[in-house]
């Protein structure tokens, strides 16, 4: 599906053509994605055949649409292609948890960034709050994942939005790197 986009990115003054040449090989919702993220948050910092990152926009430190999707069926049956970060520090013990939580859900330790990726931003902000429930004691993994499903629920049916999913509810961190203990 077209989507109607292909001629936006061919005559759009502000796309530039090298841009517009990777767009046109892109199809289906990562190439909707990206449109709507240049509406959002104005065009990329970089973009290449399989990816198209955003640096520093609104509250992420990075936002990256892949080509590629994968499929992920929790809480309900969608493609994984937008990857979005923050600086955040979780600590290692956290690291399981999160994992069980949302496959999806990827802490760097050493960067001391945590990223989501899911198909919507909304589901990003709502799993990357989750995490921070996690993190600081507030929800098990369990009633974080019973959380995720009908936080999801409300917004992919109903049209209803959660404060999980429309920012983050937890104060921006900062010096979050372990660059980790040299051992020789």
């Amino acid at each position: 599906m077209d989507y109607g986009f292909s001629g936006y990115y061919r005559q759009h003054p502000s796309i530039p053509p090298t841009l517009s040449q990777i767009l046109e090989r892109w199809t289906g919702e990562p190439k909707k994605t990206v449109f709507l993220l240049i509406n959002k948050y104005g065009l990329p910092n970089d973009a290449s055949l399989t990816k198209i990152t955003w640096f520093n926009n609104g509250p992420w430190k990075r936002t990256i649409v892949h080509q590629h999707t994968v499929l992920h069926n929790s809480p309900t049956p969608h493609l994984d292609y937008l990857e979005q970060t923050i600086d955040y520090r979780v600590p290692v013990q956290y690291f399981d948890d999160l994992a069980r939580f949302d496959g999806s859900l990827y802490p760097d330790r050493t960067a001391g960034e945590a990223s989501a990726k899911c198909d919507q931003e909304a589901a990003n902000f709502m799993a990357l709050n989750l995490m921070d429930d996690i993190v600081t004691g507030k929800r098990t993994v369990e009633d974080s994942r019973r959380a995720a499903e009908e936080i999801e629920k409300a917004f992919r049916l109903k049209g209803q939005y959660s404060p999980y999913t429309q920012g983050f509810l937890f104060p921006k961190q900062f010096h979050t790197a372990d660059p980790d203990v040299a051992s020789f």
